[in-house]
């Protein structure tokens, strides 16, 4: 499985008058957060024929799907309720499918590895990924075209809120429930769409987590699997229970 790396993230602003170094940005450890600081709401543009809008303005893979911001940069994808974050790493085969067809094209700020491929077509994520995580999202770049959805309504609100506005998680999650009452229609989407104050990292924890296929046993009492013969009880532990149901009676 893709393991999720450590980096830095860059993002830039082509049109705007302020220098790459207004646009101040830094990252905790995965899994906590990434903190993206545009300095103003971004330019979002719908893609054609996908329900899934881009930064056309930005120098970096910048998009919002399904009521999320999405960021891709260093094999990573990130996601967020508010554009400029706090940010929460997500696995490849957590990703939603319509975020992976998008069109290399809109990529602002590609990897190198996407050289030579086709803009118009999806990234390779299963050449890049690898065979088992093709294996696991099989068919992901095969849908009806018909029945794409819609775009999600943008949460313009957030414009009133730039860069020395821009609210802190927990204020975030009260000016959304007030500001925005869309519900994601992707099911991929339900774990991500939680407010970024009650969010958890994006990793498996190992505290408190019964293996699968494990039956818990009760004390001193063990689990005879079909076709397995019981084991003979000794026989002076007969006798012996012989001999306290005697006391009894």
């Amino acid at each position: 499985m893709h393991k999720l790396k450590p980096v830095l993230l860059a993002l830039g602003l082509l049109v705007s008058p302020l220098s790459q170094a207004d646009v101040q940005v830094g990252i905790s450890m995965p899994g906590v957060s990434l903190g993206i600081n545009l300095p103003t709401y971004p330019y979002l543009v719908p893609i054609p024929g996908y329900p899934v809008y881009f930064a056309p303005q930005l120098q970096a893979n910048f998009f919002f799907y399904d009521g999320l911001y999405w960021v891709y940069q260093y094999d990573t994808w990130y996601s967020s309720n508010w554009y400029n974050g706090p940010w929460w790493p997500v696995n490849p085969d957590q990703v939603p499918l319509y975020i992976l067809r998008v069109p290399v094209q809109y990529y602002m700020r590609p990897p190198s590895y996407f050289i030579g491929w086709q803009p118009y077509d999806p990234p390779h994520w299963g050449e890049h990924w690898g065979r088992e995580w093709e294996m696991q999202r099989r068919g992901w770049n095969r849908w009806n075209r018909h029945s794409t959805p819609a775009p999600a309504p943008l949460p313009s609100y957030q414009q009133q809120y730039p860069r020395d506005r821009y609210p802190q998680p927990w204020q975030q999650q009260q000016l959304q429930q007030q500001h925005y009452r869309y519900r994601p229609h992707d099911p991929g989407i339900q774990h991500e769409r939680q407010p970024n104050a009650q969010r958890q990292p994006n990793v498996q924890r190992q505290q408190n987590v019964m293996p699968q296929n494990v039956m818990p046993q009760p004390a001193q009492q063990q689990y005879r699997q079909p076709g397995m013969r019981a084991m003979p009880v000794p026989r002076e532990r007969q006798h012996e229970g012989n001999r306290k149901e005697d006391e009894k009676r």
